[in-house]
């Protein structure tokens, strides 16, 4: 009896000790290889692959340790997939709840308003952390994968700074921007209005991509938009630089010619009547805004102060005389 009695009290103080040490295990920060450690945990991924993958990846631990803690925790087939980061001080218990919280790593990029397509491309490829998926896809073939085969992807993709988890595709990013802009033009689109020469919220993209180049300060969005508006009421020529500047693409060296003003192309508002085919940039909320709800203005045409606003005018020979103060400097 007496020899029983120490067992069972060797084992309750075995118990005890194992019960401290895992406690102690628990609760004691990890040693990393770095300054912190990234794991991308993809769907399906088991929870003793997710171990293994934490040790490899620069956590200094035994995986199955780690794996019988996921396991004893009863949390384990809670683990959601993603991209985690993690800094000196995690511990076993927190590296778990990181994962189950899906308490992942992110990363932003932003696309400018104004910015072209090819900008687009080009921040997206500078992206930390930003699988590139269409790296080898052309325009057509991108927007193929997108969902939206033969549309051309000018003005398609909204403006904005995008939060992405770390690993993911491009292609993610891109699908939010072109929902987005879908969205807030099919939003604008319903409060367009009255008599506008638009018949569709694709000319609608248009007009406001035009807009947004135009535009030197956000006050005056609603007037340069009035001003296209009233071209196109009464069949004027658009005449607006930044179209043939799209239209020239890698071959504009910043200095916009005679020459290329007289050079026909369907981009070219000056010989071409109406809007041109597609978008020039990527407008912005307030470009959309514009577009649909001009001002109420008479005038068919402005010119830059120099300072970012614009002088606008309802005749020709108004025009010329701000054309003379402001751009020749002679009065």
């Amino acid at each position: 009896m007496r020899f029983l009695r120490r067992l069972f009290l060797l084992l309750v103080v075995l118990a005890l000790a194992a019960g401290a040490a895992v406690a102690w295990w628990l609760n004691r920060p990890l040693p990393l290889s770095g300054p912190s450690v990234e794991l991308s945990i993809e769907s399906g991924m088991s929870p003793r692959e997710v171990a293994q993958g934490w040790v490899t990846a620069g956590v200094q631990s035994e995986p199955l340790l780690l794996y019988e803690w996921f396991r004893w925790s009863g949390d384990a087939r809670r683990i959601r997939a993603g991209s985690y980061q993690v800094g000196p001080g995690t511990t076993p218990r927190t590296l778990l709840a990181k994962m189950v919280q899906g308490d992942e790593a992110y990363e932003r990029v932003r696309l400018i308003e104004g910015w072209t397509f090819r900008q687009f491309r080009t921040a997206l490829a500078q992206a930390p952390h930003l699988k590139p998926a269409t790296a080898a896809m052309d325009d057509a073939q991108l927007m193929a994968a997108l969902g939206r085969p033969g549309i051309a992807p000018e003005g398609r993709f909204f403006p904005d700074t995008y939060t992405y988890s770390r690993g993911v595709s491009d292609l993610t990013v891109l699908k939010r921007a072109l929902a987005t802009m879908q969205q807030r033009l099919d939003a604008v689109w319903a409060e367009r209005a009255p008599g506008l020469p638009l018949k569709t919220a694709d000319e609608a993209l248009v007009l406001a991509s035009i807009v947004e180049k135009e535009t030197g300060r956000g006050e005056d969005r609603a007037r340069i938009a009035a001003v296209f508006v009233n071209r196109l009421r009464i069949g004027m020529p658009l005449q607006t630089d930044p179209t043939v500047i799209y239209g020239l693409g890698s071959g504009f060296d910043g200095n916009l010619r005679k020459r290329d003003l007289q050079a026909d192309g369907p981009y070219n508002t000056y010989l071409r009547a109406g809007l041109p085919p597609t978008p020039i940039a990527m407008p912005g909320l307030a470009s959309l805004r514009a577009a649909v709800q001009p001002e109420a203005s008479k005038a068919l045409y402005f010119v830059a102060r120099g300072d970012g606003t614009s002088v606008f005018s309802d005749d020709l020979a108004a025009h010329n005389r701000a054309v003379n103060e402001y751009q020749r400097k002679t009065r």
